[in-house]
């Protein structure tokens, strides 16, 4: 698993326009919805996935990343490590180019898969953190 520079993190910002959240929650007092809500409004499309479906953040839920018709830049992934190398494969299947697992998350299996599958991986990071981190926080 190869780190990724700050120049490399920034790429993924810059290139990336549509986030699909996976263990996004309707609780705004959890980061699975205060972390996403911040990508939103920086300008983001947020695409809610949580099998409980219904809607989040003004954004119809899918159930699963393969229920999702429209192309993904990242997955993001609010989900214990054990869930991760299967939401892996399904972030490969739909032609996702970064795999972002967030703050206290790790694993090396879903950090192959992605890998494998030639996404970007990122482990035990927030993308809220590590988005104001690099200064890119607009005052949207």
């Amino acid at each position: 698993m190869k780190w990724l520079t700050e120049d490399e993190l920034k790429k993924i910002y810059s290139e990336s326009k549509t986030i699909a959240v996976v263990g996004i929650s309707a609780d705004e007092s959890k980061p699975s919805n205060s972390v996403p809500a911040y990508l939103q409004g920086q300008g983001f499309r947020i695409i809610p996935v949580n099998p409980k479906g219904g809607e989040i953040l003004g954004e119809s839920v899918y159930k699963s990343l393969d229920k999702i018709d429209t192309p993904v830049d990242v997955v993001d992934v609010f989900r214990p490590a054990e869930e991760t190398p299967e939401i892996a494969r399904q972030a490969a299947a739909i032609g996702a180019k970064v795999l972002w697992l967030q703050e206290g998350i790790v694993s090396e299996e879903a950090a192959k898969i992605g890998e494998e599958a030639g996404m970007a991986v990122v482990m035990d990071k927030c993308m809220r953190g590590t988005h104001r981190q690099l200064g890119l926080e607009s005052g949207a």
